[in-house]
């Protein structure tokens, strides 16, 4: 396969995607890489003569390789994840209207183009979390416990345009992060950006049920394919503070492999549709056995390899929401991806 990666310039070094990149070529796929935000861009001429099986972007939200993306997209190229998609979760006021509209446990979110503005929320709402709708890897997140805090944080606020802000949910100080690749979920505790003081190294833990159904409803509800969800497990249960495309993807095992594997198959099949679909329902996790193997055979790829035991979305309803697999165990959040891997270098 061709592919395109857009790197910004802060992640020209990053694991994810460097080592992502230098697994498909070692794989045998060509890949391009181009830096929108180091390079100077013709955009009328960008896209003429494009070959290529897939674009991928990992750039900060901000970024201009979103809009390169987009017009790779209008002209029919294939992109990971959909770049209708990526819009809705990179701003996060959209993300929030749309994650509420279509029943996602989300706070209540306001939405402002000035720090003066968010002054209007009731002090009822107090203590409020504090972002830029583009923001991204935990700039400038503030918990405000005080409309009087609110006003000493102004200055600061000012520079970073559309603000969003929305009820605190009292919580551990950790957060859950699940990642969603290759048709799994992974998921991960870390210390809250919100709580810098508490003492929470980041590693693999259990998903449960409950946690489980609602980061594979995420990516249902946003079309995303490749994603990470964070939530936080407030008093009625969790909820979802925010969404990623193209993460980190840090403490999935094999996490390399796994990706490049993902971005084949979805380049494969083209792009996802970024329309709304039925939330995924979790159902009792089961063991996939070989008559899964031999279909993918059949369909002329090699079925994702499953790290440990892998097993089939989060349990049925019911299913008490304190239990799961062991840490590091994925659950499936949809259908075995039909990847083409050369054989024998699958890594």
């Amino acid at each position: 396969m061709k592919l395109c990666f857009l790197v910004e310039e802060q992640y020209r070094h990053d694991g994810m995607p460097v080592e992502v990149i230098r697994q498909l070529t070692s794989w045998g796929h060509q890949v391009d890489v181009l830096r929108p935000g180091g390079a100077l861009l013709r955009m009328t001429e960008a896209l003429q003569g494009a070959a290529h099986d897939a674009w991928v972007l990992k750039t900060v939200s901000g970024g201009p390789g979103l809009t390169l993306l987009e017009a790779a997209a209008a002209a029919g190229t294939t992109t990971i994840n959909d770049a209708r998609s990526i819009r809705g979760v990179r701003d996060k006021a959209l993300a929030a209207a749309i994650g509420r509209g279509r029943g996602l446990p989300l706070p209540p979110t306001y939405a402002a183009a000035g720090p003066e503005l968010l002054a209007q929320i009731p002090e009822s709402e107090y203590p409020i979390v504090v972002k830029p709708a583009d923001g991204s890897s935990g700039r400038a997140v503030h918990l405000v416990r005080s409309p009087d805090r609110l006003a000493a944080l102004a200055p600061e606020l000012a520079g970073e345009g559309l603000l969003i802000a929305q009820p605190y949910i009292p919580n551990s100080g950790v957060d859950i992060k699940v990642y969603g690749v290759g048709g799994e979920l992974y998921a991960t505790e870390r210390r809250s950006p919100l709580h810098p003081d508490h003492a929470a190294p980041e590693r693999r833990v259990p998903l449960s049920d409950e946690v489980a159904a609602v980061a594979a409803q995420a990516g249902v509800v946003y079309g995303l394919d490749l994603y990470g969800v964070d939530v936080v497990l407030g008093p009625d249960g969790p909820v979802v503070v925010d969404v990623n495309d193209f993460p980190s993807f840090r403490q999935v095992p094999d996490a390399t492999a796994r990706v490049a594997r993902a971005v084949l198959a979805l380049a494969a099949r083209g792009a996802r549709t970024a329309e709304p679909a039925e939330p995924v329902r979790p159902r009792m996790p089961e063991q996939r056995g070989a008559a899964g193997q031999r279909g993918a055979a059949e369909a002329g790829g090699t079925a994702v390899p499953p790290a440990g035991d892998a097993v089939s979305p989060a349990g049925a309803a019911g299913a008490s929401a304190s239990q799961g697999p062991a840490a590091g165990s994925p659950r499936r959040a949809g259908q075995a991806a039909q990847v083409p891997v050369p054989a024998g270098k699958a890594g």
